[in-house]
């Protein structure tokens, strides 16, 4: 194995869980300040289809999004038609797995920070002349910031070592689509056990490096 062989899945990797982490944190924080004191018919249901992706298997994510984005679909032939490429099997696809599969749980812990904060603090600031914006900013962000934080931290987790949804929906293409989880599964079936080892120890120590920071800007 080339050093540039063994580097490329970690590479897509990482810059497939910044992007998808990245998406999810903005989305997750929108949606879960939007939904917070809002009551409407419906909102449960919307709320379970956020987390769906949390319980399903990822192979049923993987060809959920096959349906939604594959060539055969609207979404997919109009974006084939505007971009001249398909979505499926090149590196936004991994992306979008990730993001899809990442996005529940990041949703999750924002949606607990933000209904942490104390209603009161919100209602003083308010009582001052504060709009939503600032109170938002100055009030609502800050005291969530600790959960928030742990969120993006264990959604980026989440998306480095999403498999199941990406060998579907993206292919084990190296040097493309093929991530650390892939790879792995591809060096075990081929028997490298020696790369396969050599991958899932520099996710082991990261993901061991996440969680610790996350627990530590938690306290």
């Amino acid at each position: 194995m080339t050093t540039h062989s063994f580097w490329s899945p970690i590479l897509i990797s990482l810059e497939t869980a910044i992007l998808a982490s990245s998406l999810a944190f903005l989305l997750a924080i929108v949606i879960a300040w939007w939904l917070k004191d809002r009551s409407f018919p419906g909102k449960t249901l919307l709320e379970t289809f956020f987390l769906l992706p949390l319980v399903l298997p990822p192979s049923v994510v993987g060809f959920g999004l096959l349906m939604i984005w594959g060539r055969r679909s609207p979404l997919g032939k109009m974006i084939e038609d505007v971009f001249q490429q398909p979505v499926v099997f090149t590196f936004p696809a991994t992306v979008i797995a990730a993001l899809v599969v990442a996005f529940p749980l990041v949703y999750q812990i924002a949606k607990v920070g933000f209904t942490s904060v104390d209603t009161e603090l919100e209602d003083a600031a308010r009582s001052m002349g504060a709009h939503e914006g600032q109170v938002f900013l100055y009030v609502t962000l800050p005291l969530a910031w600790p959960a928030l934080i742990t969120a993006f931290l264990l959604g980026f987790a989440r998306a480095l070592g999403e498999f199941g949804a990406t060998l579907m929906f993206a292919g084990n293409i190296p040097e493309k689509t093929q991530t650390i989880s892939t790879a792995i599964y591809l060096a075990v079936e081929t028997g490298n056990i020696n790369e396969a080892f050599a991958w899932s120890l520099f996710v082991v120590l990261f993901s061991f490096l996440l969680l610790s920071l996350s627990r530590y800007l938690h306290r």
